[in-house]
């Protein structure tokens, strides 16, 4: 059996884009690591936050509830602060994940994967997906961190943009509200659209046995209601449709002509 460490910025990025992969590889015996950048300082605030309690406190919280549904056995945290949304003046803020220096936060990940002795790491495309400056760093740092720790199978999470519009178009044919609906071709967070085109995508990761708990896991991060409220509010065929594939790119090979090959990051079981 192989140990995959999975590699996320906020608390309830794990749930949204690698639950299922986590869910299967805990399911098929392997070892399923969550490392989680921040402690997500900046999210919503719950109307419920005690007055002695933080909302990092109720993140990690939350993000143990999610890995116990999921099959992750371990959550780490490398200790670093939100950054907040491009422009915002948490940007500044030395303690945050994107001013990190490099070699320092590469080498707090690399002492995980080495001690787990990592086989597969995963991380985010190079934009972060839609262009957070903490996604853009993951991205960053998981490489830089998995060379210092030798793991030479390194995939990036992503977003099928062509997937995304195919749903808006069906999600608007049914009916529902232009304001819950959005473009994925517009510009993100860093000016770019969201995600990756198909056609530069490698792998396709069929996860639709594990989205009921995919979804417990979204339902686990209850304090972000904004961000999550729109997914748990689909009927379970529109859930299906939208979290049943999980997407990824292996860095530096060139995707099949025919677009996303089906398979799987880890060792048949």
């Amino acid at each position: 059996m192989a140990t995959l460490v999975l590699f996320h910025a906020h608390p309830d990025d794990e749930s949204i884009g690698t639950g299922g992969t986590a869910a299967r590889a805990a399911a098929e015996g392997h070892r399923v690591v969550l490392v989680v950048a921040t402690g997500g300082e900046h999210g919503e605030v719950p109307d419920d936050l005690a007055p002695e309690e933080s909302l990092v406190e109720r993140r990690r919280a939350e993000t143990e509830r999610s890995a116990a549904v999921l099959g992750i056995q371990r959550v780490a945290w490398l200790g670093y602060r939100d950054s907040g949304m491009t422009g915002w003046e948490q940007n500044t803020d030395p303690r945050s994940f994107h001013l990190a220096p490099l070699d320092e936060a590469a080498e707090r990940l690399a002492a995980i994967l080495r001690e787990e002795e990592a086989d597969v790491l995963t991380c985010y495309d190079w934009h972060g997906n839609y262009g957070h400056p903490d996604h853009v760093q993951v991205h960053r740092v998981g490489h830089a961190a998995a060379a210092r720790a030798g793991v030479t199978e390194v995939w990036e999470t992503t977003m099928n943009r062509d997937e995304l519009r195919r749903f808006m178009d069906l999600a608007r044919e049914a009916g529902a509200p232009e304001e819950e609906l959005f473009d994925p071709e517009s510009p993100m967070d860093d000016g770019n659209p969201m995600g990756t085109p198909e056609a530069e995508i490698s792998l396709r990761v069929d996860v639709s046995a594990f989205v009921d708990r995919k979804r417990a896991s979204i339902t686990c991060h209850a304090s972000q209601v904004t961000d999550t409220g729109m997914f748990l509010s689909m009927p379970d065929d529109q859930f299906q449709l939208a979290f049943g594939t999980e997407w990824f790119i292996r860095p530096g090979a060139a995707p099949s002509p025919d677009g996303p090959v089906d398979g799987w990051l880890l060792p048949s079981a």
